[in-house]
């Protein structure tokens, strides 16, 4: 299914692909998967519904799949001063309200699962990491999520400066919420690489320095698309045990 929503956080109107379980039950409420789009609507392997949906995501492991679209270049993050581009605000403020108000989804942080990959793995961490009281787990596949400063892979369009940056920059965060995170099983799903390689290694390094439990698996290197095999293992680790 396909929703259309218009907000003062983005530009014009953006859809939301939504796949429910074929066979709901009366009365139940599902986890959310939140597959993160890399790219702005309309790009070309901007979301992974479509994998999802080959890959029976939301039967197997009865789940409401949820693909939220963006009109830009996507960081997850809410601009300094452009009231249009809060991408983080839209989907905190606009995306999960209206899941929950109309789809039969578990409304707690164990049912509000992230995934992605690149610039939507970033997003995942990210957002779990600021909101942990909202998101239960989030898992991220090649993505440079030890960056320090804007500048690459048009981060200036979404961060614009280092302060901005920096409020979501995942090494910090992973030191602000270390304590937290230490406490109960792991919410962090980091599944090695394709083109970042350093950066997957960098943070399982630091993860294991700070004692934050987090699953881990290096390889085998894959390509950098939705589709080279790393997003079933991801949703069967964030997944398991959510339900019991």
């Amino acid at each position: 299914m396909t929703y259309t929503l218009t907000s003062e956080y983005q530009q014009g109107q953006n859809d939301v692909q939504v796949l429910l379980p074929d066979k709901l039950e009366k009365g139940r409420r599902y986890p959310v998967l939140y597959v993160l789009p890399v790219y702005a609507s309309g790009s070309p392997d901007a979301s992974g519904m479509p994998e999802a949906k080959r890959l029976n995501l939301h039967n197997e492991f009865g789940l409401i799949c949820v693909g939220p679209c963006f009109d830009r270049t996507l960081w997850y993050a809410d601009h300094p001063t452009d009231p249009k581009i809060r991408q983080e605000s839209y989907l905190l403020n606009v995306v999960l309200p209206f899941v929950e108000q109309n789809l039969p989804a578990l409304q707690e942080p164990r049912g509000r699962l992230l995934v992605g990959f690149s610039k939507s793995g970033w997003g995942a961490f990210s957002l779990l990491l600021r909101h942990p009281d909202v998101f239960g787990r989030a898992a991220s596949w090649d993505a440079p999520l030890t960056m320090q400063s804007p500048g690459r892979f048009e981060t200036p369009m979404v961060f614009a400066t280092q302060e901005n940056f920096d409020r979501y920059k995942i090494t910090s965060l992973l030191q602000q919420r270390a304590e937290l995170l230490k406490r109960g099983p792991a919410r962090l799903v980091l599944l090695g690489h394709g083109n970042f390689v350093d950066d997957d290694l960098r943070l399982h390094e630091q993860m294991l320095a700070l004692g934050i439990p987090h699953h881990h698996d290096h390889g085998p290197k894959r390509a950098h698309a939705w589709t080279s095999g790393w997003l079933r293992p991801a949703v069967a680790l964030l997944t398991a045990g959510v339900l019991e």
